[in-house]
C-alpha cells in the first residue's frame, strides 16, 4: 500500500502543472490507480462476505452497478 500511496502523491503533485501534456496523462494514471484500488477493496470485501448491497453503498453507488462491474472474479469489466 505504500507504494501506492507513494504513486498517488507523485502524480498528484504532477496534477498541479500547467502543461496539459503533463497534467492530463498524470490524471489517466490516477484514473487507472484508482480503479486498482477499488477493485482490490472490493474483492477483499466479498471474500469476508460482504453483500452487493453494503459494498455499492461504501462506494456511493447501487449494488447493481457494483456487481456488474465486479461479478467476475476477473475484476472490473
Amino acid at each position: 500500500m505504500l507504494t501506492t500511496m507513494s504513486q498517488a502523491t507523485k502524480l498528484a503533485e504532477t496534477l498541479d502543472t500547467r502543461d496539459p501534456a503533463v497534467g492530463l496523462p498524470a490524471v489517466a494514471a490516477l484514473r487507472r490507480l484508482l480503479d486498482k484500488i477499488e477493485a482490490t477493496q472490493v474483492m477483499r470485501a466479498r471474500k469476508l462476505n460482504w453483500s452487493w448491497e453494503t459494498i455499492g453503498a461504501s462506494l456511493g453507488v447501487t449494488r447493481q452497478t457494483v456487481h456488474k462491474k465486479y461479478r467476475s472474479s476477473d475484476g472490473p469489466k
